[in-house]
């Protein structure tokens, strides 16, 4: 299981929020770039990006900062958050990002999604974010009628090969992921599962370990000093 430390984008500086609330806000880092390269020294193989300006207004504003991570770490990069078009697309791939992540818009544009997946394959993850086991949308302000399971079967189907299932309660809260609703989601859908939400031990890192999700991104418990990255064993 990979383990992804999540580093989140808002007016330029890496911070944490509750339950995607925007104004609950916690600033870490002034300058991103410093903490992802705290995180590769550490001994992250991935690191987990999240431009949140892009999630809330639709349009990904923090490519000079992504950039910046790009050039100061020599590991791979995923990167989500306003992510609505192919050419946002093929600007952060020119950067040097090694995998997008697709929220709102692959569920309300499937042409755009299918075009993405036959140009780029597993390059495209599908980020799940669900409220009451409901699809939340457009930054997690608005929630769908579509259900997080319904949805992630049809991604299966139209050939996506990884998603990221978050809950949305539990994010930020530091009280524990949703692992009954996570072990459900994984024993319907036959591709990869990145847990996010409320990592808050290593004891929950083994738990999504034995449901058998590919990975689980962690956050505030990074940054709180509840897990630590160096000694953790959980791989």
């Amino acid at each position: 299981m990979v383990i992804y430390p999540a580093i989140d984008i808002k007016d330029g500086k890496c911070v944490r929020l509750t339950q995607g609330k925007k104004d609950e806000e916690i600033i870490y880092f002034e300058k991103p770039e410093d903490v992802a390269i705290m995180w590769e020294k550490k001994g992250a193989k991935i690191l987990h990006i999240v431009d949140l300006d892009g999630a809330f207004d639709g349009v990904s504003k923090n490519l000079e900062q992504i950039k910046r991570i790009r050039e100061v770490v020599n590991i791979p990069i995923q990167v989500g958050g306003g992510i609505r078009s192919l050419e946002v697309m093929n600007n952060l791939f020119n950067v040097g990002v090694n995998r997008v992540i697709l929220g709102t818009k692959a569920l309300q544009d499937k042409d755009m999604l299918k075009e993405a997946v036959n140009s780029y394959g597993d390059k495209i993850i599908v980020s799940i974010d669900a409220h009451n086991g409901y699809v939340a949308i457009d930054g997690w302000t608005k929630t769908s009628e579509v259900s997080a399971v319904d949805f992630a079967r049809e991604m299966e189907e139209l050939g996506v090969k990884t998603i990221v299932y978050t809950d949305i309660a539990r994010d930020g809260m530091l009280k524990g992921p949703n692992f009954e609703a996570i072990n459900y989601l994984k024993d319907r859908v036959n591709i990869d599962i990145i847990a996010s939400g409320g990592v808050s031990s290593e004891d929950d890192l083994v738990k999504l370990k034995e449901i058998g999700v590919a990975g689980a991104i962690v956050g505030k418990a990074l940054y709180e000093g509840r897990v630590d990255l160096e000694k953790i064993e959980v791989k």
